[in-house]
């Protein structure tokens, strides 16, 4: 039986991390969501590649942060934030394919 990312965490943001790199975040309520998720792989470095559809040297950071419940991951932009044809400044409507991941039990 699979769950969908936005049951599990209480928090999936993306941002600005300057204005080459968009920071993702997905904090977990509890420790066993959390677990579920690391556990499955369902948001690992190859994962996130497929899931947005880039090279593995676009991801500059992915870490599992156990005390605060929390996967984080940056990847760098494919053109720096406000250049032309940039269709968020902010970097924060990137996590929307985050939202309906399926992560097995």
């Amino acid at each position: 039986m699979s769950t969908r990312l936005f049951d599990l965490a209480k928090t999936i943001r993306s941002k600005n991390a300057g204005v080459d790199r968009i920071t993702f975040d997905v904090i977990f309520a509890d420790r066993a969501g959390y677990e579920r998720v690391c556990r499955s792989g369902a948001l690992s470095r190859e994962a996130v590649c497929r899931i947005f559809g880039i090279a593995p040297d676009r991801i500059t950071d992915h870490v599992h942060f156990d005390p605060a419940l929390a996967i984080k991951f940056t990847l760098r932009r494919a053109a720096p934030s406000g250049s032309p044809g940039d269709g968020d400044i902010f970097g924060a409507q990137q996590y929307g394919p985050l939202l309906d991941l399926e992560v097995p039990q």
